[in-house]
């Protein structure tokens, strides 16, 4: 699949571009016809931080940030947004005046989870969450459910790519729109016009990436 790839720039900074590839791919609550393949922003230093003060421009100074929550592997961009946000001002009410860095994790159940030791950093915290792609909202819906539950304020959400600008009264801000991929389109999964005609699913993705079928 690697070789139909196609690079799709971002308005903000020519060097950070997305890797595209079409097809018929099916995430864990749709199906989806352009494979976002983020693979290299999320792990080379580099194109981590550009991405990171990309992000960062989008929050004014009088905002508060406690915490950056980390969805899909998107940890090192988490740790330069960090850096770029204390750069330009803005406040952490921590008694250390730094941000926390964290990532949930799902019990058996799978639901989403903080265990007790990073329980700290949720519980009256003012949460920045950051996820790597934002197609549906579902997913981000248990990160904002799951913080609340263990007592911490979503201040904001953003993304390297979301369909979607805002989920429950929160903007998404992100790097690339659905207007930068006008071919994108994300399907519920048993109303899929794809698997319709028959055009056969060729990989499971998601943060980790992809497994051929």
């Amino acid at each position: 699949m690697e070789t139909r790839a196609i690079k799709i720039y971002a308005p903000m900074n020519k060097k950070i571009n997305l890797k595209v590839i079409p097809g018929h791919f099916a995430t864990s609550s749709s199906h989806i016809n352009l494979y976002i393949d983020l693979t290299t922003m999320k792990s080379r230093q580099s194109e981590a931080a550009d991405a990171a003060a990309v992000i960062a421009k989008q929050y004014i100074n009088n905002v508060v940030v406690d915490t950056i929550v980390c969805l899909d592997g998107c940890e090192v961009i988490g740790a330069f947004l960090a850096e770029e946000l204390s750069k330009a001002g803005i406040r952490s009410m921590n008694a250390h005046q730094t941000i926390y860095i964290i990532t949930p994790e799902f019990n058996t159940n799978g639901q989403m989870i903080f265990r007790q030791n990073n329980q700290p950093a949720i519980y009256g915290k003012h949460v920045l969450l950051l996820a790597a792609s934002v197609t549906t909202g579902d997913t981000i819906r248990k990160c904002m459910e799951c913080i609340q539950y263990y007592g911490g304020n979503v201040q904001g959400i953003s993304a390297i790519f979301s369909a979607v600008d805002n989920l429950d009264g929160i903007n998404v801000n992100s790097i690339f729109k659905a207007k930068d991929l006008p071919d994108y389109k994300s399907y519920n999964i048993n109303e899929c016009p794809l698997c319709k005609v028959k055009q056969r699913l060729e990989a499971i993705v998601d943060s980790c990436g992809y497994i051929k079928l």
